[in-house]
């Protein structure tokens, strides 16, 4: 069942609310950047999400192919979720669950988690080692 979250960096000058599910599919893949700043996500519709503040704190990155803009705070770094589009899903933003402000333990603990090999870009595909991520 959707429940509404409440996400905020670090220093608290981004602030978002989000609906999720946390007993769907959450994931952590291998790709470059979620390796490097070990982002756990949760993939929702783009109607699903609202910045509540700190638009002006946040920073954009880009790499690859582009399709992808990795948000973070300017002010502390903290990547707070990304954005994009996807042509099965439409837009989407993937929450990093780390930034959730009223998920408990209890809950993140029972999420079901997905391991996808981003760095081959075989989305589908757990890859073979997965204990790092």
């Amino acid at each position: 069942m959707k429940k509404t979250y409440h996400g905020s960096c670090h220093c608290g000058a981004i602030r978002f609310q989000c609906a999720i599910d946390l007993q769907e599919e959450t994931s952590q893949c291998n790709c470059s950047i979620c390796t490097k700043t070990r982002f756990w996500k949760s993939v929702i519709p783009a109607d699903a999400f609202r910045l509540l503040q700190g638009s002006e704190a946040l920073s954009d990155y880009q790499f690859g192919n582009r399709r992808i803009h990795h948000h973070f705070c300017s002010r502390c770094g903290v990547k707070t979720f990304g954005r994009g589009h996807h042509d099965e899903i439409g837009e989407f933003y993937a929450i990093n669950l780390a930034a959730l402000d009223d998920a408990t333990p209890a809950e993140l603990v029972k999420a079901p988690l997905r391991y996808q090999n981003g760095r081959n870009n075989d989305w589908n595909s757990e890859p073979a080692e997965t204990r790092h991520l």
